[in-house]
């Protein structure tokens, strides 16, 4: 019994860390469409109002942020939208990184390098995952843009 606890429990971690890593691009569309909702709620629009117009604020962020990152030619603008989507998803990684410490580590030291090393990690997998979408032009020596077709 204590080894199958044993890889349940390892499943189960490696699960969790699974799920922060492919949801953490959704960081920034999920803080507006929260900011979006609590805006409409207050305001007063009724709950299903206030879900419909958050998450429709949230899903437009992220497919408006992918395509900016696909169609864009300048390099510092597809670096900048791409950060834009890696900050929060760092932060709420540095977060979550810092809270399942907790667990094991007793050292608060050792807590914040961990989690300063968690939302490093995960910062970089959401620029990376947003940096793929970016179209890979071939460049000849003269800086001019080769087509290939």
């Amino acid at each position: 019994m204590l080894a199958i606890g044993l890889v349940l429990n390892a499943l189960g971690i490696g699960l969790f860390c699974w799920a922060i890593f492919a949801l953490a691009v959704y960081a920034l569309p999920f803080f507006v469409a929260l900011s979006i909702g609590m805006t409409a709620l207050q305001t007063g629009t009724g709950v299903v109002a206030a879900l419909l117009i958050g998450t429709a604020g949230g899903a437009l962020t992220l497919v408006l942020g992918q395509i900016a990152v696909a169609v864009t030619r300048s390099l510092a603008l597809r670096i900048a939208i791409a950060t834009a989507f890696a900050v929060p998803a760092a932060v709420a990684g540095y977060h979550v990184v810092f809270a399942v410490s907790q667990i094991g580590v007793p050292s608060l030291a050792w807590r914040e390098v961990f989690a300063c090393l968690g939302a490093v990690c995960i910062g970089v997998t959401s620029w990376s995952r947003l940096m793929i979408l970016a179209e890979t032009r071939l460049i000849e020596p003269g800086g001019v843009v080769e087509n290939p077709s």
